[in-house]
């Protein structure tokens, strides 16, 4: 499979996808649930889903699909997969239900239990990243595509911009971090789109603490790879996808600089 012939398609599906669930945000009229998680759910989401994996299949007919929205697939046939897309159709329902706008639509494509291919796009300020294994990581927004980068932190380490979650306690970031570094916290809606201000370098790192999902890191894992950064859980360790009975992620770090210390940035 030549991945590089999917982009163009891929980028008219995320573009529509994120315009189902943009006209439904203006419209203002949607329901909402909470799911057995506890996490919520709203008819945009559910919206997405279908419009996106209908597409999908359309284009790929031959790769399964696992979405957020349709992940109870006995844990035997998700392993089977070799290749499989991996779907968040909407990621920030909770900044889309208190309409800050920080949401978007991540598409991944995982093979041997490597995303190898992550779109991301946010239909508010219509920006969508996207990267190939091998090919580089780029942002493409109204005034055209340009490839992207991560930060490279000057050395002696004195300071850190460290994006977080809206709803996230910093003193609990604080604690992570060596005293001696400064943090510059700044708040975003949405791991993914927070995952992309660390690819495009306006970020040195992005940490999560609280229940994620697979879907909510491997298209950004793509991106933020290859933009030259890397995703770890807090043991310096790499995401795994597909490899365990959960579809659940540990509490994780998105960095920029892949060669700084981190074991000696982070103490928790």
């Amino acid at each position: 499979m030549q991945i590089m012939t999917l982009i163009p398609e891929l980028k008219k599906i995320a573009r529509a996808t994120g315009a189902v669930i943009y006209d439904i945000y203006q419209s203002g009229e949607f329901e909402q649930e909470i799911k057995l998680d506890h996490t919520p759910v709203t008819s945009a989401d559910i919206a997405a889903h279908h419009y996106l994996s209908k597409q999908l299949a359309l284009l790929t007919p031959d790769i399964p699909i696992l979405s957020e929205e349709d992940c109870d697939i006995a844990v035997a046939v998700r392993q089977s997969w070799d290749t499989y897309w991996l779907l968040d159709p909407l990621d920030g329902t909770q900044e889309f239900i208190s309409r800050s706008g920080d949401f978007a639509t991540i598409i991944a494509l995982v093979h041997k239990n490597k995303p190898i291919l992550g779109m991301i796009y946010g239909p508010k300020d219509d920006v969508l990243y996207w990267a190939v294994d091998g090919e580089g990581a780029y942002k493409e927004t109204s005034e055209g595509e340009e490839r992207i980068f991560s930060h490279t932190c000057p050395q002696p380490l004195t300071s850190l911009n460290v994006v977080v979650s809206r709803v996230q306690n910093p003193d609990n970031i604080r604690k992570l971090v060596e005293d001696d570094i400064d943090l510059e916290l700044q708040s975003l809606g949405s791991a993914s789109l927070k995952g992309c201000l660390v690819a495009e370098g306006k970020a040195d790192c992005y940490i999560r603490l609280g229940i994620t999902g697979e879907w909510d890191t491997a298209g950004t894992q793509c991106i933020v790879s290859e933009a030259g950064g890397a995703i770890l859980d807090l043991n310096l360790n790499p995401l795994s996808y597909n490899q365990r009975d959960t579809l659940k992620n540990p509490d994780f770090i998105v960095l920029g600089d892949r060669n700084l210390t981190w074991s000696e940035i982070l103490t928790g």
